[in-house]
């Protein structure tokens, strides 16, 4: 069994270590931060008595940071006097100004000549404006040279046959000729059977036996080679009049390999008249036509009758 606690004899409790401890559980922790509250306020007061405000505190902060830069410029560059770097920033200074008041004076200029226009009403085309503020497009280096060749786009929906578009188009002076025109084709001496081209105003010579009338089989001619083509044209009577008459012509419809007239090449996209025994010949064939007529044979003695038959051509076409 415990001891009863002892008593003074003044009859009060005993005041050893033990007794005096406080019951208050949190008697420890609010004694550690009465101490940390004191410290912080010791430092403040300290820190108060160091650096009488902030703001001198600050500044004393900035002052050091700018000699350690002087100190480190000064490093870098050993040179350089102290006060360079003041003189720069004053110049500095100066340079923003001089410009602000440079950049203040042509905006006033450019108001100015904004004003001037508005008064002499310029502003009232706005077209021109517009034109005077668009830049000058840049011509194009490489300028695409033009095409004269035919590409038959303008003949496409008029000048079709068999679902193929005809290179050439008949001219207006085109006539069916009343004299019974011949073509004798011969290869190396070999008669080959007479093709009579008298019934239309034109045949069409090729090697695309769709559209061809007079086919051409040989490789070396193009699909539309050349054309047959009869014309009314004008010509001058011995006693001095004028008549016209049906004559046959030949042009080439710009082929790769050409047309020959007597063993001559013609031009492409030109009218040839042909006259009676010219030999014809086309691209590399060996076969050679031979333009004749009905009359042929008699011809050459009895000139009168031709110059009779155009008078009567001309009669019916006119």
């Amino acid at each position: 069994s415990r001891s009863p606690k002892r008593k003074s004899k003044s009859g009060r409790r005993s005041r050893s270590p033990r007794g005096r401890r406080s019951r208050s559980p949190h008697h420890a922790a609010v004694k550690v931060k009465q101490e940390r509250d004191d410290h912080c306020r010791r430092g403040n007061e300290e820190r108060k008595q160091r650096y009488p405000s902030e703001q001198e505190h600050r500044r004393d902060r900035s002052g050091d940071r700018d000699r350690h830069r002087e100190h480190s410029d000064r490093r870098k560059n050993p040179n350089e006097r102290p006060g360079v770097r003041g003189h720069e920033r004053e110049r500095d200074v100066q340079n923003i100004r001089e410009q602000q008041a440079e950049r203040e004076f042509y905006n006033e200029r450019r108001r100015e000549h904004r004003q001037n226009n508005e008064s002499s009403g310029v502003d009232q085309n706005p077209e021109l404006r517009q034109s005077d503020n668009k830049p000058k497009e840049k011509a194009a280096v490489n300028k695409e040279k033009p095409s004269f060749e035919l590409s038959g786009a303008l003949l496409e929906d008029t000048n079709t046959f068999r679902g193929v578009v005809i290179k050439y188009s008949e001219p207006p002076e085109a006539r069916i000729p009343k004299k019974r025109w011949r073509l004798y084709p011969f290869k190396n001496d070999e008669f080959l059977p007479v093709m009579y081209i008298h019934r239309q105003s034109a045949y069409l010579l090729g090697r695309h036996r769709r559209i061809a009338d007079i086919p051409i089989d040989h490789p070396s001619c193009s699909k539309q080679h050349a054309v047959f083509q009869y014309r009314l044209v004008e010509y001058t009577r011995a006693d001095g009049t004028v008549g016209r008459r049906v004559r046959p012509y030949i042009i080439d419809l710009g082929s790769g390999n050409g047309t020959f007239l007597n063993n001559q090449r013609i031009e492409p996209q030109r009218y040839y008249e042909l006259k009676e025994k010219d030999v014809l010949k086309f691209g590399f064939s060996s076969r050679e036509y031979v333009l004749l007529h009905e009359s042929s044979d008699k011809s050459e003695a009895n000139t009168k009758d031709d110059d009779d038959d155009d008078e009567k051509e001309e009669e019916s076409d006119s």
